[in-house]
């Protein structure tokens, strides 16, 4: 690594333990070089966190791209109450662009990191790998590298439910609102809708995808962009409920009813389902279990002696669909 990065051994360790004596270009090229070489601190080796009685340290680290919604809010709760059952604080970081929040963790030797929504082909995530350090990822927005354990929910089922919940009301010309194409779970979840549409036994089943970045007004233009290119759509599955805000948003502004002209149905259960007008429909995935079962992996992961040498999990939670007001039979005539 310290060939490729074109510095020296003492440095790289320095990046690598949150070191601050090492400038910005410096701490880059040693993160970029660790990618490139593909170096992770081998299993078992010995950690560097400091460690109480009971062997783990009293702090984990939760790395998040954001902490404003609903949905952020739940995870962090699931988390606190695992760690505080756990008898360990959770520190909460931040992971914006173009800082060094990762210098940060690894300064803390804390007994391990929980990422949610984060890119593990980052180059400080690769920084994380290459320390050595636990690491359990929520959702990752790409695959992780060989090794790394994860925790997710059912995406591609939850997808398939919404297809089949739409089909069952008679609808076939049917519109998906989506987050961004590269993400894992956004794909996902598009894939198993396509594939109950696909399979279904009603005729001239069409499915038409619009990307809407997790974002109320980017989901409200994208429902524009559904409706400009098939005006016949009579249902839309928007992948996350903060995204079938802006599809009510949008149909609102054409002057269509939901669900008399437009059935929607969602992706998450937030509380925001439950209040706006009418109910949202949608796919219910456990958020606040998703934080605390992603805490308990990591301590598992983390404690006892063997721990290097266990194998790393993939562990998925079921999602379900709740049914509201939003969706109901595909009307009779298009409109």
């Amino acid at each position: 690594m310290a060939r490729t990065a074109g510095t020296s051994v003492p440095t790289v360790s320095k990046v690598l333990r949150g070191g601050t004596d090492v400038s910005a270009e410096t701490r880059a090229k040693v993160m970029e070089a660790v990618r490139a070489v593909g170096y992770t601190r081998r299993a078992g080796a010995k950690s560097e966190s400091v460690r109480d009685e009971s062997g783990l340290s009293p702090v984990i680290d939760l790395v998040v791209t954001h902490f404003e919604g609903s949905w952020a809010n739940l995870l962090i709760a699931g988390a606190g109450r695992e760690a505080a059952a756990a008898g360990v604080d959770v520190v909460l970081t931040l992971a914006e662009p173009h800082s060094d929040w990762v210098s940060r963790v690894l300064r803390r030797r804390s007994t391990g990191v929980v990422g949610a929504l984060v890119d593990p082909a980052s180059p400080e995530f690769g920084a994380l790998f290459a320390a050595g350090v636990p690491l359990v990822l929520i959702d990752p927005m790409s695959t992780p590298p060989s090794g790394v354990a994860s925790v997710g929910v059912a995406n591609w089922e939850g997808g398939r439910m919404a297809a089949e919940h739409l089909l069952s009301l008679g609808h076939a010309r049917m519109g998906v609102v989506a987050g961004h194409a590269r993400h894992l779970f956004s794909r996902a979840r598009v894939d198993g809708f396509r594939a109950a549409a696909d399979t279904t036994d009603v005729g001239d089943t069409t499915v038409s995808v619009a990307h809407g970045g997790w974002n109320r007004a980017k989901a409200a233009a994208a429902t524009h962009t559904l409706l400009d290119g098939d005006p016949d759509i009579t249902g839309i599955f928007a992948c996350a409920d903060s995204m079938a805000l802006g599809v009510y948003d949008a149909l609102a502004a054409r002057g269509l009813r939901i669900p008399q002209d437009i059935s929607v149905i969602g992706f998450d259960d937030l509380p925001e389902a439950q209040y706006i007008t009418p109910g949202l429909t949608t796919v219910r995935q456990p958020s606040t279990e998703l934080g605390a079962a992603a805490v308990k992996l990591l301590l598992e992961l983390s404690g006892g002696e063997n721990a290097g040498a266990r194998s790393p999990a993939r562990m998925e939670l079921a999602t379900e669909l709740v049914l509201r007001a939003s969706t109901g039979p595909a009307p009779a005539s298009p409109r």
